[in-house]
């Protein structure tokens, strides 16, 4: 039987495998977003009115990956496995979102973008003083994604059909792939 898994709290330190975890995760999950957004446009084209405003936070979201493989690349953590899976399946939930409409594909954002905030919120309460180059790096890019979130509500995400279905359904699995990914 193994021992349980030290959950954080007061005056425990963040390991090496916790930042490993930490950079796995986000990475992943920075990797995915650009896939949800390459596949959005993918159905959207670049002519629809929303194409601007999701090549924009497409961008942010290739910087943030690229700090996140500089990163890993630097501390000699290995990526998720699981990489190929979440490059069609970011492309797949992108496009079928935006298949059903604009308003859905902003749904998809600000459900990913949600979770990704409470995410972070979470690795900024475990990383404490422990690693600043990292929380400083995770509160950079979870403004971003808050801005993410805030710029698909105002452009109708919850106006999208059955929003608090397709809303749930895409949070439960951002922390499907996030706990799979910490992991794998």
């Amino acid at each position: 039987m193994s021992a349980p898994r030290d959950f954080p709290r007061p005056g425990r330190r963040v390991t090496a495998d916790d930042r490993a975890q930490m950079l796995r995760v986000d990475q992943a999950g920075e990797f995915g977003a650009t896939r949800i957004y390459a596949g959005q446009l993918a159905v959207l084209g670049d002519r629809h009115p929303d194409a601007r405003v999701i090549a924009g936070m497409a961008a942010q979201e290739e910087r943030h990956r690229k700090i996140f493989d500089a990163m890993i690349a630097r501390r000699g953590v290995r990526p998720t496995a699981l990489q190929p899976i979440w490059n069609v399946a970011g492309f797949a939930l992108g496009a079928v979102t935006a298949a059903i409409g604009p308003r859905a594909a902003m749904a998809c954002t600000a459900a990913v973008e949600t979770e990704i905030d409470r995410h972070y919120a979470e690795q900024l309460a475990e990383l404490a003083n422990d690693d600043a180059e990292l929380a400083a790096t995770i509160t950079d890019f979870q403004a971003e994604e808050v801005e993410h979130r805030e710029t698909a509500i105002a452009r109708g995400a919850e106006q999208a059909p059955a929003y608090p279905l397709l809303s749930g359904v895409i949070r439960l699995g951002c922390r499907a792939a996030i706990a799979l990914s910490k992991r794998i």
